[in-house]
């Protein structure tokens, strides 16, 4: 180092004196408090900080004011006391099960307990880090790959959250000049995610692509690229879209395809392979699958599969993948073996369907309101008003059936439900049992 160098670090050289600052005339001062002080001036209006003061809060209070004035008990978070699957147990009390998005009866099989076993003395119960720094897994890699195989797809990714899976890819592939227009009943996940992207969002009314079609002739030319979301099997109204056309929209207006098929996975299709099978459509036509793993590969996460330069984007830079804990080894495994039973048991997607059917025939024949559901692995009977399905699903638990209740804003307005999933593993009696317990309740009513 050079003397030069040494001064200008300031070693070697005496230390210099100090440079004299100018006094500011007394006149020009107003306030000799520190800056800090001054800005926390004392005359602001005082804010009420409780969360008591929340708007959510009030609307809460109000709920747990109402419900037990009508009568009714609080039907959320109820306590399960062990595996819920065609039978399950409430505060000691078995129940028919309706309520359980267990659509293939894997939940609790012998080889996807051991597969979770064994993953967990192998790799532990968290993998205790993101994917992307130290959280990789071979688990991960195998079920990634075997999922891509469903949907004839150069690659697939896992995420954590099935939630996160929708909001992340959105949030990572669209931007402010960008458009994601949805069905009406899409999932809360792709709304959260155009908010995240800050793209223009719009909806257009349920599977009606008439409606779709002339909102993007009239807006496709304000965008540089278009997103179009739906889902496989719509988990309110049990129906899905007109996956053809849609394609050939996609394509005619240059728009990405998106499908959620967290409930048509393991539901639709002669071997459960979801809606593309369902409808013979070239899955290839899809641009971005996605789905949870919750349902039929009875696990928790999601997951997407398309080409391998998007899955290389979702890698790199999707937040929910990026900036989250990897998926647990045990949780991966369960779900690959979950799939590879439904790969090599199509008896138990027939068994499924043949239950949605029989569901949906018997529950036309009492008279019931089904809306336009196809009668596969989630059908709705329609009650209309919030109190008379609330009202119904406790009469329902009282006489043995566990369904749950779903009104606005889960659904529209007017359009108060009771939801039934059905599973490979319930009898036909089960059915028949449920269905006679709602036609009772409404016959005396």
């Amino acid at each position: 180092m050079t003397p030069t160098e040494l001064d200008v670090a300031g070693l070697g050289r005496e230390a210099a004196a100090p440079v004299p600052v100018p006094e500011i005339p007394s006149s020009l001062v107003t306030d000799r408090r520190q800056p800090r002080a001054r800005a926390l001036r004392q005359d602001l209006p005082k804010h009420d900080l409780s969360f008591e003061s929340l708007p959510a809060y009030r609307e809460i209070l109000l709920e747990r004011q109402v419900g037990p004035a009508l009568g009714f008990t609080n039907p959320y978070y109820r306590v399960h006391d062990g595996r819920a699957a065609t039978r399950t147990s409430i505060e000691g009390r078995e129940l028919l099960n309706f309520s359980s998005y267990d659509y293939l009866a894997l939940n609790g099989h012998p080889e996807v307990l051991a597969a979770h076993e064994e993953a967990a003395r192998r790799y532990g119960t968290s993998v205790s880090a993101s994917r992307i720094t130290s959280g990789e897994r071979p688990v991960h890699r195998a079920l990634e790959a075997a999922l891509a195989e469903v949907y004839e797809a150069e690659a697939g990714v896992l995420f954590v959250s099935g939630h996160a899976t929708a909001a992340s890819v959105i949030e990572t592939i669209l931007g402010p000049k960008d458009l994601i227009i949805h069905d009406s009943l899409i999932h809360n996940c792709v709304v959260v995610g155009a908010q995240g992207a800050r793209c223009q969002r719009k909806s257009f009314r349920h599977n009606d692509l008439d409606d779709l079609e002339n909102y993007l002739t009239l807006t496709r030319h304000l965008f540089e690229r278009v997103l179009i979301v739906t889902e496989g099997l719509f988990s309110m109204d049990g129906d899905g879209p007109d996956m053809f056309r849609l394609a050939e929209i996609k394509e005619r207006f240059q728009a990405w395809l998106m499908v959620d098929e967290a409930h048509s996975l393991g539901v639709i299709g002669a071997t459960g392979r979801g809606i593309a099978e369902h409808c013979g459509i070239d899955p290839s036509r899809v641009d971005i699958w996605f789905g949870t793993l919750s349902k039929t590969l009875v696990g928790c996460g999601g997951y997407v599969c398309g080409s391998q330069v998007l899955i290389d984007i979702l890698k790199a830079r999707a937040p929910g993948l990026v900036y989250s804990v990897g998926m647990p080894a045990p949780v991966a495994a369960a779900s690959l073996k979950a799939l590879e039973i439904m790969r090599r048991e199509p008896e138990r997607v027939a068994a499924l369907q043949a239950n949605g059917q029989h569901f949906i025939a018997g529950a036309r024949a009492r008279g019931l309101d089904v809306g336009p559901s196809w009668g596969y692995g989630v059908t709705p009977i329609i009650l209309g008003t919030d109190i008379r399905t609330f009202a119904m699903a406790q009469e329902l638990e009282r006489m043995g059936v566990y369904s749950f209740p779903v009104s606005s804003p889960g659904v529209p307005k007017g359009t108060s439900r009771l939801r039934f999933f059905l599973s490979a593993a319930h009898e036909t009696a089960q059915i028949d049992t449920a269905l006679d317990a709602v036609a009772t309740i409404l016959d005396r009513s």
